[in-house]
């Protein structure tokens, strides 16, 4: 292929579903000799974070998550070619349970293509944003919709049937690369609108957009909703949920037991197969993998020097320059927005439990949350300090995400306000989250490594507080 064309056949989705085919046929446990051999058989840019997956420390639990994301990949795939079925591409910041409640809906999760082709395609998505610039999209869009949804407008790749959208006011950017893809290719678009207002009559009001939504996509699917059906998706993801929490738990200890890159591997759980038991599966994967390591006081670098809480999202085009760099130097990626998305158990006992149940995780979100509150830097500030403080980190970082302008309006403000609550420096960072061409990851290893070296550490390791001196601040001492 010469310059940035796309040619039938070529298109994103379609090299990612020839991609895992060939993933769901590895076997579950490689050995090391296994590894280097598949990795020389990889272009440059797949080698990379192939290698960065396929880490001894957490391979089986990475090919796990790969197999899981293959499989629906390959459904979504299937059921978009079934007249009885209908696929239909979701944002970052909607539950896939809601459409997996439908026997005949599935769920494809955009942001979660776009990372796919990012981190494992030759090329690293460069030509689907490349060509959605050609076509006078402005550049202060989001990569993580517009390089998949750029590869959809060059004709090329798969048409899904709908597109659902619940960004308006959370994430605008998102908001209007799906618009556009609706026009364009005259693909209906059922949007779900989430009032700022946060209190009782914002939900109240939220609730019956969400029934009138839930009306719509019955009709549009061709089915009613199936009470039976729905409780077995949503127990599922209740059993999902209750993992997430002994998970979470485990970040608390010092050195971390869990490794940098199940960050990743929980929001695209969650952004996936929530619902389903795939989603059960990983998560308990993950949370004996990471008890194992504490059990054992497995850490991969000589001291833990930096806990980190991550304010916004993480970088996704290098996992081996990010994840397991920052690991293997005793930088601990703690979470970050999206995987400390803190879902809530459903009450399964009713449809109509159940469906105000969706309603409320719609509404809770993440970045849903924070950035489509009635104030954004008030609840962000609110729940990132209660993570830092929670999790024991003796700093936080901001990514700057190009497209996130919403977020630069207000981080002066969330950086100080949380720097007076909790007492940790943040770190504040620019770049593309999806794009390297904005910031190379050897810059972003220079700036971390800067912040730890000369203000993390000078400052000392910020311990979580013993139950004496928690009881000492709550009686006044």
């Amino acid at each position: 292929m010469s310059g940035h064309a796309v040619r039938p056949g070529e298109g994103l989705f379609d090299r990612i579903s020839n991609l895992v085919r060939v993933i769901l046929r590895v076997k579950d446990d490689l050995s090391d000799e296994e590894v280097e051999g598949l990795l020389r058989a990889l272009p440059a840019d797949t080698r990379r974070n192939i290698e960065a997956l396929l880490n001894p420390r957490f391979r089986r639990e990475s090919i796990l998550f790969m197999k899981m994301i293959g499989r629906w990949v390959v459904e979504g795939e299937e059921a978009a070619r079934d007249p009885r079925r209908r696929t239909i591409l979701v944002p970052f910041n909607f539950p896939p349970e809601v459409i997996y409640v439908f026997r005949r809906g599935f769920p494809l999760t955009c942001e979660v293509l776009t990372t796919l082709g990012v981190s494992m395609l030759e090329g690293q998505g460069e030509r689907y944003w490349d060509y959605a610039m050609g076509l006078g999209v402005p550049d202060f869009l989001c990569s993580s919709s517009t390089i998949e949804l750029g590869s959809i407008l060059s004709g090329c790749d798969f048409k899904p049937q709908a597109l659902v959208q619940s960004a308006p006011g959370a994430c605008d950017a998102n908001s209007k690369i799906h618009e556009l893809v609706s026009h364009l290719m005259e693909v209906p678009q059922f949007i779900l609108e989430k009032p700022t207002e946060g209190g009782a009559r914002g939900k109240e009001l939220h609730r019956r957009y969400f029934r009138r939504f839930i009306s719509q996509l019955e009709g549009f699917i061709g089915e009613e909703l199936d009470e039976g059906h729905m409780r077995e998706v949503l127990e599922a993801a209740n059993a999902a949920t209750d993992l997430y929490y002994d998970f979470y738990e485990l970040h608390k200890a010092s050195p971390c037991p869990v490794p940098n890159i199940f960050s990743l591997f929980t929001y695209g759980t969650r952004f996936t197969s929530w619902g389903r038991p795939d989603a059960v599966e990983m998560m308990r994967a993950m949370v004996e993998r990471s008890r194992r390591r504490l059990e054992a006081g497995d850490y991969p670098a000589e001291r833990e020097v930096a806990r980190c809480v991550w304010l916004y999202i993480g970088y996704y085009f290098d996992f081996l320059g990010f994840f397991n760099w920052m690991e293997e130097r005793g930088i601990t990626y703690l979470n970050d927005v999206l995987s400390l998305c803190q879902p809530m158990r459903y009450d399964t006992s009713s449809k109509q439990s159940m469906l105000d149940g969706l309603a409320e995780a719609v509404f809770e979100y993440p970045m849903t949350r924070q950035m489509g509150a009635d104030s954004m830097s008030a609840l962000w500030v609110e729940d990132m300090s209660r993570f830092i403080r929670d999790m024991g980190a003796n700093c936080a970082v901001y990514s700057g995400h190009h497209a996130c302008k919403q977020t630069q309006s207000v981080i002066g403000q969330v950086r100080g306000e949380i720097n007076r609550l909790t007492g940790v420096p943040v770190l504040c960072l620019s770049g593309d989250s999806w794009i390297r061409r904005m910031t190379p990851t050897s810059v972003l290893q220079e700036e971390l490594t800067s912040f730890v070296d000369h203000v993390v550490s000078k400052k000392g390791k910020r311990g979580r507080r013993s139950e004496q001196e928690k009881t000492r601040q709550r009686q006044g001492g």
